[in-house]
């Protein structure tokens, strides 16, 4: 297996550094998630960690966006933002319905008192990661 090289905007720091202590942890438990799949995909060996609308986001070359973030607006939750036009939130909501809550065709919501199913979400991640060799795929390889 290849080493992940990671690329990081050095303002991204500063997105996380805003975070209350008990928000950082539950944001910087998504990146590790994130950043630990990549990390199992042979084909991927980079991801860039940069902001997008100010969130953290994350990019592979045949992937699609992923961005994280908490909400003052909704405290009690956080969420996994992926590209709305994508299929990736359609197909997680019929394979997870009874696991994960959706916002809309964007985004899985996490409420912030609650652990997160890992396996899943790897699963949704690495859907995401490799968009753009798995969007052919009925259940987009999960």
């Amino acid at each position: 297996m290849s080493e992940l090289h990671i690329k990081t905007n050095p303002k991204v720091a500063s997105v996380y550094h805003n975070y209350s202590d008990f928000v950082r942890e539950k944001i910087t438990h998504l990146r590790n998630l994130i950043i630990e799949t990549a990390e199992e995909i042979e084909e991927i060996t980079s991801i860039e960690e940069t902001l997008k609308w100010g969130e953290p986001s994350f990019l592979t070359k045949k992937g699609s966006t992923i961005r994280i973030d908490w909400k003052k607006s909704k405290p009690d939750q956080y969420g996994m933002y992926f590209q709305c036009t994508s299929k990736l939130v359609t197909t997680f909501r019929v394979i997870y319905k009874d696991t994960f809550q959706f916002e809309g065709n964007r985004a899985i919501i996490f409420p912030i008192q609650e652990d997160i199913p890992k396996k899943e979400l790897q699963n949704c991640i690495r859907a995401a990661l490799t968009y753009h060799t798995v969007k052919h795929l009925p259940t987009l390889g999960i």
